[in-house]
């Protein structure tokens, strides 16, 4: 029997990146005692009060069908939170409830391309993009946004390859480098965006986990509104990863087509879950701070440990749940480092590789442990990337 192309060729033919974390996985469910710093997973899950809110909405009935486009009561509060965060006026109608970023991703793209058509991102980029472009079939194009920048991208690479495009995906605070676009990058986004009639799609699912400077979406920069599209998630913002509750905000015209794709996709989420959703929002920044604060702390726990040495080197980390380092000190790829890396001191990471060709020889480092677990795994590192480097 035969499959679709669409299917067969999601991941390009080659590997979808997450090599690494299964031999970690693997390693683990043979006994091996392994500290995993691969995917953006709190060890602080989510908060009892949350769950007990999700609890009673079940008990209380909210088990049936929802609204195609989400309940308004969830809508509202997330068009109120982005107004506050942005200063972009921000109704309902311009809010979809979107199962997760990824489902987000999913409904910007179809929304936006059309079979053939090319649709752009930056790298390093987050493993599923390139994916989710061509199960729209359209044609993935990435920029790369390199490290002597310190992986911020560079309007005109972007400039270069837009004649034609229809959209182009960015994200900050970035996944996997930490970095966080400047007014100046995205200005220049917006600019390239606007000569060559893009669609912007923001990812901004990391937008509470700021460090250094401060959240700019480009949908609030002059002109961007009507040509952005906002993803948005509770996961990381209020631990949530596992109820897989995000959104878009743009036009309420995308959001009405958008509905439309969440009618023949996911017909909508689970009541039970937007209701805890609504409950978590209503917990305020002050709630959003204490969730993302764990990772501000280790953040700078892992670049003082950084310090003082050259064979692993961090990549200023201005906001999200990583590091990355560089380590081409050592001669390795970030493949292969991360493979001995596991193999010799069961530490796992992800391999810069793992989000494409701008990250080689780099790792990402997700500060998911404990603090003491952390110190020791990234002792490690740097033990191995100093012995491999003289």
């Amino acid at each position: 029997m035969r499959f679709s192309n669409t299917i067969r060729n999601m991941t390009g033919g080659g590997s979808d990146g997450w090599d690494v974390f299964r031999k970690a996985k693997n390693m683990v469910r043979s006994g091996v005692d392994v500290t995993e710093l691969t995917i953006g997973e709190h060890d602080i899950r989510t908060d009892p009060i949350i769950l007990e809110a999700m609890h009673n909405a079940a008990r209380d009935g909210h088990t049936g069908y929802t609204t195609f486009e989400g309940e308004e009561a969830l809508r509202s509060r997330v068009a109120a939170r982005i107004t506050g965060r942005t200063g972009v006026m921000t109704t309902p109608d311009h809010v979809l409830i979107v199962p997760g970023g990824q489902g987000g991703l999913f409904a910007t793209h179809h929304a936006v391309c059309d079979p053939g058509d090319t649709a752009l991102y930056i790298d390093p980029y987050y493993t599923t993009y390139p994916g989710t472009i061509r199960t729209v079939g359209a044609t993935p194009v990435s920029v790369e946004a390199r490290a002597d920048r310190d992986f911020q991208p560079d309007p005109d690479d972007i400039a270069a390859v837009a004649p034609g495009a229809r959209s182009i995906l960015v994200n900050t605070p970035n996944n996997p480098t930490g970095v966080v676009y400047t007014r100046e990058t995205l200005d220049g986004i917006g600019r390239v965006a606007t000569e060559n009639d893009l669609w912007i799609i923001s990812d901004e699912v990391y937008d509470t986990q700021v460090w250094i400077g401060d959240h700019l979406s480009p949908r609030a920069l002059p002109g961007l509104e009507e040509r952005t599209l906002v993803i948005g998630s509770m996961s990381k913002s209020h631990a949530m990863t596992g109820s897989r509750v995000g959104w878009v905000v743009g036009p309420p015209e995308a959001i009405e087509h958008m509905a439309n794709l969440a009618t023949h996709t996911t017909y909508g989420i689970s009541g039970f879950v937007q209701h805890a959703a609504a409950f978590a929002l209503d917990q305020g920044t002050e709630f959003e701070e204490m969730i993302a604060e764990p990772f501000r702390r280790r953040r700078d726990l892992v670049l003082k440990l950084m310090e003082g040495q050259n064979a692993a080197r961090a990549i200023p980390a201005d906001g999200a749940m990583y590091v990355m380092v560089d380590i081409r000190a050592t001669g390795l790829s970030g493949e292969d480092f991360a493979n001995r890396l596991l193999d010799e001191r069961h530490v796992a990471v992800m391999p810069g590789e793992s989000f494409g060709t701008a990250a080689a020889g780099h790792l990402r480092v997700a500060l998911t442990v404990a603090d003491d677990r952390l110190e020791e795994a990234v002792r490690d590192l740097i033990d191995l990337a100093g012995a491999l480097a003289n």
